[in-house]
């Protein structure tokens, strides 16, 4: 790994030592636990159950999400005066790094990573292999709630569509694969039509590379090694593509792509709506089974 790779690397993830030593040195970062899952999207009984000492629980679906938006998908953007208020409740300062965990898939914390750094908040951070990475060596859970001093953040972002992070409307993502590359990130079987548990139209978006979230994190939940990253991208054909967009069923797990690209230093943009809104419009195309990029899962 080059030191510039590392350095990448190091910017976007925390590893489980590194927040047990800054914990120790009296340097802690506000810490957020944002779990979530498909199947179980509240995660606050669980939070409640156990968690990294010192952690608040940040709600993916309540804070990190606006549903009173229509026709945007499943998990429209919030608003930034809906985001600051949050953050404030959370903690968060300004000049304090804040670090993001969960335990499922890396999903809720890279969501959290992309909704804050796209309002303007920099020195954020995902523990990677989320939270059984910090009890695997026999760390102690705090059980109950943790109620934080009320934090300073200020997020001058009213609009996270038009954040500092690059977005995609519908129309734009379906022009991306002619001048560049759109990855999906679901599952094979949702990208193929073979099967769709949440969404109104199985299939994907015409042109559109299956690059599937889970397969860039290793069996214990970790991100793969950087060149291991490069690997699993290249069938999809990224390498000097002018435009990399990813889209997945909702705009949650495509975070996790978005950020294994900006470890190998790819800014790729995000389709909000992502399936949930493509496959709703009637008036848009629909493609069906797989595409050259597949083999490289």
């Amino acid at each position: 790994m080059t030191i510039r790779s590392s350095a990448l690397r190091a910017s976007i993830l925390i590893t489980a030592d590194e927040l047990a030593e800054r914990v120790r040195a009296g340097e802690p970062p506000t810490l957020l636990d944002v779990r979530w899952q498909l199947d179980r999207p509240d995660g606050r009984a669980d939070y409640a159950l156990g968690h990294i000492p010192g952690a608040v629980y940040a709600d993916l679906e309540s804070e990190l999400t606006d549903h009173s938006i229509t026709g945007r998908g499943r998990h429209p953007l919030p608003s930034g005066a809906a985001l600051q208020a949050a953050a404030r409740a959370w903690g968060v300062r300004s000049g304090v790094s804040i670090v993001l965990y969960d335990n499922w898939n890396r999903a809720g914390s890279a969501r959290a990573w992309w909704v804050l750094r796209a309002a303007g908040i920099h020195d954020v951070r995902i523990l990677d292999g989320g939270l059984s990475a910090w009890t695997a060596s026999g760390r102690a859970l705090d059980t109950g709630a943790v109620v934080s001093v009320p934090g300073d953040i200020v997020v001058e972002r009213e609009d996270l569509y038009d954040g500092e992070l690059a977005t995609l409307t519908a129309s734009e993502a379906g022009e991306v694969p002619e001048r560049g590359v759109l990855i999906d990130a679901r599952a094979p079987e949702r990208f193929r039509g073979e099967s769709e548990p949440l969404d109104p139209v199985a299939g994907h978006i015409p042109g559109a590379r299956n690059v599937p979230s889970g397969s860039l994190l290793d069996e214990r939940g970790f991100f793969r090694e950087t060149a291991e990253l490069e690997q699993r991208f290249a069938g999809a054909g990224i390498s000097n593509a002018p435009v990399v967009g990813v889209y997945c069923g909702s705009g949650v797990t495509a975070a996790v792509d978005i950020a294994a690209l900006a470890v190998l230093g790819i800014d790729a943009a995000l389709f909000p709506g992502s399936w949930s809104q493509w496959s709703s419009d009637p008036a848009l195309p629909v493609a069906t089974g797989a595409t050259e990029s597949e083999a490289t899962r």
